[in-house]
C-alpha cells in the first residue's frame, strides 16, 4: 500500500494536462490517443509523415530562431511582425521607414529581397542513438567519450545529405541519452510581401510584452522563392515562387473556451527537469541579477533612442531584444515564485527516492547523485556570478564586446609575422566592421560605459576583477566616468574617421594598434575571464550536464507510467492544449479572448506605446470589419490557449482540430514565462494573435486583398 501510494504521488506530481512538446513522428506511438480525446479530428500520418504530403511539410525555421508557416501554395508565409522585425529593419531606411510605415507588396514586383534570410523545412526525423553511441565503453574518459560521439555525429550528418541538395543535422534529446537525425531543406531567396506599421505589430510596446490581454497585430508576410526546378536557389530575378507540398487552409469561423487547439513549431530551449537546486539559483541569483543589469541598459539606450530618428533605427533591434529576456525574466521569477517551484522540485526529489526504496544499490546511486547536484550547484553559483557580470554587464558595452573580439585577430596576426600557419585574413575579416558603424553610436555607447562600469566596480570585488581594470580604477581614484572618458576619447577602434585609416594599414602598423587604450582594456577583460572564470564555468557545466543525463535516465526508469517529452531544443515539435482563460491572481480573471475594443480603449490613454495611426480608428468607427468579425459584431484580436511553448514558437501555426490555421503564436502571459521550468496548468498560456484581424489587417487596413486570394479561406 505504501508503495503504491508513493507511485501515485509521483504520477500526480509529474501528469499535467496540456504540458509538453511532443515529437511529431511519435505522436501516434505517444499521444494520439489523448489527442483524439481532447477533439483532435485528423490523423497522425496528417501531422507528421515521410511519404505523403503532411503539417510538416507547412511549417518551417524562420531565420534562426522563430517558426512560419506556409498560407498558400505560391510559397506566402506567415510569421510574426517581431520575428521580421531584423529584416524589415534591414529594408529601412529614414527616407523608406518600412519598420514606422509599415509596408505591403501590390505585386510581385514589389516584394522585397531580404539579404541573408532563410527558411528551413525539415524533411525526415531518425533515430539515431545507436549510431552516435558505438564504439563507446565505461573505459573512456569523457573527453574521449565526447570526441568519439562528435566524429560518429559528422558521420552521420555527412551521409545523410551525401549526394543531396539538403542540409542535415543530429541532436541531444533527453540530455544526450537519444539523439535523432534532422534532414533539411533550406531555401535562401525570401522576399518580403507586407507587414504592418510598428504601431499595430507591435502595439503596446515594452508595456504589453509578456503581458496578458494583448491587442497587437503581430505578423509579417514573405514569400519562399525557388529555382524553375522548385528547389533552393540563391537570389536571382528569374526565380519563381515556391510551390510547396503543403499549405495551411485558414479558418475564420473562430474558437470558443474549451476548444482543443495544437501549436506546431520550433520551440527553442526548456529546462523542465532540473532539480531544486538549479531553480533555487534561477530564482534567487541569476534572474534578478539579470534583470537588474538589463534595466540599466535599457534606460540609457530608451533616453538616445527618443533624441533622433536615426538612434530610434539604429539601436530599435537591439533595444527589443534586451528588453524581451528582461521582461521574461521578471515574469519567470515571479511565476516560480507563484508556484512554490523550489519546495514542489525538493518534494518530487523525495518521492523519486522513496520509489527506489525496493531496489537499496539503485537508491544509494540516486541519493549520492544528488548529493552531488548540491554540492556541485554550491561551486557553480559564484562562477555564474562572476560571468554574468562579464556577459551581462561589461560585454553589455559594445566598444568592449567589439575590441576584444580582436584578441584573436592580434594572436593570429603574430603567427603569420612569424611565418607559421595562422587564420589571419579569416578571423580580421570576421572582426573588422562595416564603417561607418551602422549599430553602434559612440556617444551612446560611452554613456551605456560609464552606467556599467558604476555597478560593475560597485559589486563585484576586487580580488574577482582583471588587475587591468583595478589600475585604471586607482589611476582616476575611482571615477568610472572619467575612465570612460579616457576610452572613448582616445580610442581609434569606435571612431569611424580613425578606424578606417586604421583597417586600410592594419598589418603595417598593427603594433601601434595593439596599445590602443579601448583595446587594451578590452583584451584585458577577455583574457581574464578566458583564464580565469570560463574554463572553470564550463567544466562545472559539463559536471552538470552529466549528473542531469544520469539523473533524466533514472526517471525514465523509474517512472514507467509517465511519458516524458525531452526539452525543447529548437527542433519540431506538437504541442495541443485547450482555449481557456486563468486566474490571474486574487480577485482577477482573465478572458480567453481580446477585441479591437481593447486597442482603441488603450489608445485614448495617450500613452506612446498604444499609438496607433488615424485610418485604425476610422475603420474601427465605422465598423469596417467585413467578414472578420465574430458573431457578436466584435472584431477579436488574440486570444489565449494551455498550449506548452517558448522561445522559438514565436510564429507557429496555431490550428484546430481540424487541422486549420486559427491564429500565429506570438507571446506568453507574464505569470506563465516560468513554463520552461515548471509548467502549471492553471495558468500557463500562449497567446495567439486571431487570423482574422490578421486577415483584416491586410484587406481592409493596407488594402492588399489581393493575397487573400491564393489563400484557401474556410468558412
Amino acid at each position: 500500500m505504501k508503495k503504491f501510494l508513493i507511485c501515485f504521488t509521483l504520477l500526480s506530481t509529474l501528469a499535467k494536462s496540456d504540458e509538453g512538446m511532443w515529437m511529431p513522428q511519435l505522436v501516434d506511438a505517444l499521444n494520439f490517443k489523448d489527442m483524439k480525446k481532447n477533439g483532435f479530428k485528423l490523423s497522425a500520418e496528417q501531422i507528421y509523415s515521410i511519404n505523403k504530403a503532411s503539417m510538416k511539410d507547412a511549417v518551417a525555421i524562420f531565420g534562426g530562431g522563430c517558426t512560419s508557416e506556409l498560407i498558400s501554395n505560391k510559397g506566402l508565409i506567415l510569421t510574426n511582425h517581431h520575428c521580421g522585425f531584423s529584416s524589415i529593419a534591414g529594408l529601412s531606411t529614414v527616407q523608406k521607414d518600412y519598420l514606422k510605415n509599415g509596408y505591403f507588396a501590390m505585386s510581385a514586383a514589389e516584394e522585397l529581397p531580404c539579404k541573408g534570410l532563410t527558411v528551413t523545412f525539415i524533411k525526415r526525423i531518425d533515430d539515431v542513438t545507436k549510431k552516435v553511441l558505438q564504439n563507446l565503453n565505461q573505459t573512456f574518459s569523457e573527453k574521449q567519450r565526447d570526441s568519439i560521439i562528435k566524429l560518429n555525429i559528422k558521420t552521420i550528418e555527412t551521409e545523410a545529405k551525401k549526394n543531396t541538395h539538403y542540409e542535415a543535422f543530429v541532436r541531444p534529446f533527453y540530455y544526450g541519452n537519444e539523439y535523432y537525425l534532422f534532414l533539411t531543406e533550406v531555401f535562401k531567396d525570401i522576399r518580403l510581401v507586407g507587414t504592418p506599421p510598428e504601431s499595430l505589430g507591435k502595439f503596446g510596446g515594452e508595456t504589453d510584452n509578456w503581458v496578458w490581454p494583448r491587442h497587437n497585430a503581430d505578423f509579417s508576410l514573405f514569400r519562399i522563392y525557388a529555382g524553375k526546378d522548385n528547389k533552393p536557389a540563391e537570389y536571382a530575378t528569374e526565380n519563381v515562387a515556391y510551390v510547396p507540398n503543403y499549405s495551411f487552409p485558414i479558418s475564420i469561423k473562430g474558437s470558443k473556451e474549451g476548444d482543443f487547439t495544437m501549436v506546431y513549431g520550433f520551440p527553442g530551449r526548456t529546462q523542465e527537469y532540473l532539480t531544486s537546486y538549479a531553480v533555487e539559483l534561477l530564482m534567487k541569483q541569476q534572474d534578478p541579477l539579470r534583470v537588474g543589469l538589463r534595466e540599466i541598459r535599457l534606460n540609457v539606450l530608451e533616453e538616445d533612442m527618443k533624441t533622433s530618428d536615426s538612434l530610434r533605427l539604429m539601436y530599435t533591434g537591439k533595444y527589443a531584444n534586451i528588453a524581451n529576456a528582461y521582461k521574461k525574466w521578471k515574469g519567470e521569477m515571479q511565476g516560480l515564485e507563484k508556484s512554490d517551484a523550489v519546495t514542489k522540485k525538493r518534494n518530487f526529489e523525495k518521492t523519486f527516492l522513496d520509489a527506489l526504496a525496493s531496489d537499496a544499490e539503485k537508491q544509494k546511486k540516486y541519493t549520492e547523485l544528488m548529493t552531488q547536484f548540491e554540492k556541485t550547484y554550491i561551486e557553480y553559483a559564484y562562477l555564474s556570478k562572476q560571468f554574468d557580470y562579464y556577459s551581462e554587464c561589461l560585454l553589455a558595452i559594445d566598444g568592449i564586446r567589439y575590441t576584444s573580439s580582436f584578441v584573436p585577430v592580434f594572436a593570429e596576426l603574430k603567427k603569420k609575422q612569424n611565418g607559421l600557419d595562422n587564420r589571419f585574413e579569416k578571423v580580421f575579416k570576421e572582426s573588422k566592421p562595416s564603417l561607418p558603424f551602422k549599430n553602434l553610436n559612440k556617444a551612446t555607447d560611452k554613456k551605456l560605459c560609464k552606467a556599467m562600469l558604476s555597478v560593475y566596480f560597485k559589486e563585484v570585488n576586487q580580488g574577482a576583477r582583471p588587475p587591468h581594470l583595478d589600475s585604471l580604477f586607482a589611476v582616476f581614484n575611482g571615477n568610472t566616468d572619467s575612465i570612460a572618458d579616457y576610452l572613448y576619447n582616445n580610442s581609434a577602434f569606435i571612431d569611424n574617421d580613425k578606424a578606417k585609416a586604421m583597417f586600410e594599414d592594419f598589418e603595417k602598423n598593427s603594433a601601434e594598434y595593439e596599445k590602443d587604450v579601448l583595446y587594451t582594456f578590452g583584451a584585458a577583460i577577455y583574457n581574464y575571464y578566458q583564464k580565469n572564470i570560463i574554463p572553470q564555468t564550463s567544466y562545472l557545466e559539463k559536471q552538470i550536464a552529466e549528473l542531469q543525463k544520469e539523473y533524466m535516465k533514472g526517471l525514465r526508469e523509474t517512472i514507467k507510467n509517465k511519458t516524458f517529452y525531452p526539452d525543447a531544443n529548437g527542433t519540431l515539435r506538437v504541442a495541443y492544449g485547450k482555449v481557456e482563460g486563468y486566474k490571474g491572481r486574487d480577485a482577477v480573471s482573465y478572458r480567453y479572448y481580446t477585441t479591437l475594443d481593447g486597442l482603441v480603449e488603450k489608445n485614448s490613454t495617450g500613452a506612446e506605446d498604444f499609438y496607433v495611426k488615424e485610418r485604425v480608428l476610422d475603420l474601427y468607427r465605422k465598423k469596417d470589419f467585413g467578414p472578420y468579425a465574430d458573431k457578436d459584431g466584435k472584431l477579436r484580436t488574440a486570444f489565449i490557449a494551455s498550449n506548452h511553448t517558448t522561445g522559438g514558437n514565436s510564429g507557429s501555426p496555431v490550428l484546430n482540430a481540424k487541422g486549420e490555421l486559427i491564429g500565429t503564436n506570438f507571446d506568453r502571459n507574464w505569470e506563465g514565462t516560468m513554463s520552461d521550468i515548471m509548467y502549471n496548468v492553471d495558468f500557463c498560456r500562449n497567446i495567439t494573435l486571431d487570423i482574422r484581424f490578421t486577415l483584416w489587417v491586410i484587406d481592409r487596413y493596407a488594402g492588399a486583398g489581393y493575397l487573400l486570394k491564393e489563400m484557401k479561406i474556410v468558412n
